[in-house]
């Protein structure tokens, strides 16, 4: 039987540095940071009705059913990591993704993965699919140019999205 795959948006993020941070900071303190930042992102993502995949350590691979709603999210969860002291990188990708139990994965998920890791800190990079999705949506974006992502065919046009 076919996978069930769904048209989603994925949202890639990471705590910039965290290994140098957390080497900083001590395991205690570091630890609250994170208890800290899992909270944010938790509350972000039930402001803007995203699901949380998994917890990557320092990070998280979370869906959406809009990309705008996603964008706002992931800017919402950089604000409030800046109050926290620490800074994250976000990537996005609106494409199918294969359903597996509670996971999803796919090409798209690859890619969402990818562009967070082109984003410097402090950015919500998007690729152009998501740009085109949210035409009329307020959003603006700055173009980051063409990117080769790695393990990924072809190139890709990369945005920071400005909500």
């Amino acid at each position: 039987r076919e996978p069930d795959r769904v048209l989603a948006t994925v949202l890639f993020t990471d705590i910039v540095r965290s290994t140098e941070r957390a080497a900083e900071m001590g395991d205690r303190a570091w630890r609250e940071v994170l208890e800290r930042h899992d909270r944010l992102v938790g509350q972000a993502l039930a402001r803007h009705r995203g699901r949380a995949v998994k917890f990557t350590g320092d990070g998280v691979l979370a869906t959406f059913d809009g990309p705008a709603r996603a964008i706002r999210a992931a800017a919402s969860i950089g604000e409030g990591a800046e109050g926290l002291g620490i800074q994250i990188r976000a990537g996005l990708h609106t494409g199918e993704c294969e359903v597996m139990g509670d996971d999803v994965g796919g090409l798209a998920v690859h890619i969402g993965a990818r562009v967070m890791s082109t984003a410097t800190a402090g950015e919500v990079l998007v690729s152009s699919t998501v740009k085109d999705l949210v035409v009329g949506s307020g959003i603006e974006f700055e173009e980051r140019g063409a990117h080769q992502l790695r393990g990924v065919p072809g190139e890709w046009w990369l945005f920071a999205a400005r909500p």
